[in-house]
């Protein structure tokens, strides 16, 4: 079961329980087993094993609940400039992993499941469109969304713990 911990890290990144997310892998898993003869040799099973586990998961309470908030808008997408990775970016990247996690909780569960496929498990956006079950062109629409999204909050977290500090500073 080579996947097991990407479903179950994946499983508990949508349902923020660990208990929930143990059950919807293993009701994935029966599921897979149950409709193997619908996998067609030579697709894409990383996708199709993922695509079973979402759809638990929103039909699962949790994931109904979830499915309320769409990315999908008519909004106009704001073109940002990217930054290049540098050794001083990447550190500091590391060191703030607590942070963008709790960013990613704050996330809708469209946008969390959208990043986490596309950067956390670093499927292509093919396999995504597969495992969402929606075009390619949708997939990067909405993960440009949820990346904007993403930056937000974490700029947001930023600027509180900008605020933070300077209050500290004030009290010495």
């Amino acid at each position: 079961m080579p996947l097991l911990a990407r479903l179950f890290n994946f499983a508990q990144w949508l349902a923020q329980d660990r208990s929930e997310a143990e059950d919807l892998v293993q009701e994935t898993l029966m599921k897979a087993l149950k409709g193997f003869d619908s996998f067609h040799q030579g697709t894409n099973f990383r996708a199709w094993i993922f695509r079973i586990l979402r759809n638990t998961f929103l039909t699962s309470r949790a994931g109904l609940r979830a499915a309320a908030v769409s990315l999908d808008s008519d909004e106009e997408p704001s073109v940002e400039p990217v930054a290049g990775a540098t050794p001083e970016s990447i550190l500091l990247a590391m060191a703030d992993q607590e942070t963008i996690a709790r960013a990613l909780e704050e996330l809708p569960v469209a946008a969390r499941e959208i990043i986490l496929l596309c950067d956390v498990e670093e499927m292509s956006y093919q396999e995504i469109a597969l495992t969402l079950a929606i075009p390619v062109g949708t997939v990067m629409s909405r993960l440009s969304r949820a990346r904007k999204a993403m930056r937000g909050l974490l700029s947001d977290g930023q600027m509180r713990m900008a605020g933070r500090g300077a209050s500290r500073g004030t009290l010495q």
